[in-house]
């Protein structure tokens, strides 16, 4: 798997989200909504970005919109995309109408967010189509939270990550943080670990990277 692997969306089709550990495609199995769970999760993003009611965020990859409809519960103005179309054309009844189909991985809606939540997508990514989408959303955010996993450019720190083929970018936080940078996106904060976020992998001290970023406007752009 090389970082010039491009995403390819009819990857992520049915197998993926439904028999993705049988079939060795994926780490899901029967891809469902879990309230505790996610709701939980929501929270703890709520309140890590600082976020108050009302706040119009965008769940970047939000496959069938559980988190969307997590952050909408707790009164975030929340809003998904993703580019699996079996995954949008499944997504929570309850969220449908705020989550849509990407075409090339940009965003599909025409105003802006103050943050964009982008967890375990980017790894998915090409380096050019990384790069792309950091410019795209320049233009419709002020803030990104990333979570990644990270490697050391050839395997994952956490072994398990390598059960999904679709995985294409295995980089340490150094690379990251250069990656984000290059397109002018300042690195506020970072953490190896968050409590109450990926807390089955924090044996794993390094195994994820959590990325808080905002832009950086050079005079010169």
């Amino acid at each position: 798997m090389t970082k010039n692997k491009r995403v390819n969306p009819e990857e992520y089709d049915e197998e993926y989200f439904e028999r993705g550990i049988s079939s060795g495609k994926s780490g899901y199995q029967d891809y469902h909504w879990m309230p505790e769970r996610t709701i939980k999760f929501a929270h703890k993003i709520i309140k890590e970005l600082n976020l108050r009611e009302g706040d119009k965020i965008l769940d970047y990859g939000c496959a069938k919109g559980f988190v969307t409809k997590a952050f909408r519960i707790l009164d975030i103005d929340a809003w998904g995309c993703d580019i699996s179309k079996y995954a949008i054309d499944n997504v929570d009844k309850e969220v449908k109408e705020y989550c849509s189909l990407m075409e090339d991985g940009k965003i599909p809606y025409n105003f802006k967010f103050k943050w964009i939540v982008a967890k375990d997508v980017f790894e998915h990514l090409s380096e050019n189509q990384l790069e792309k989408v950091l410019r795209d959303a320049k233009e419709k955010a002020e803030n990104i939270f990333v979570v990644v996993p990270l490697g050391d450019g050839k395997k994952y720190i956490v072994p398990q990550y390598e059960d999904d083929v679709t995985h294409v970018l295995r980089e340490p936080r150094e690379w990251w943080e250069n990656k984000f940078e290059s397109e002018n996106w300042k690195v506020d904060r970072f953490s190896y670990l968050v409590n109450g976020m990926k807390d089955n992998w924090a044996h794993y001290e390094k195994g994820n990277g959590f990325f808080f970023l905002s832009k950086n406007n050079p005079l010169s752009k």
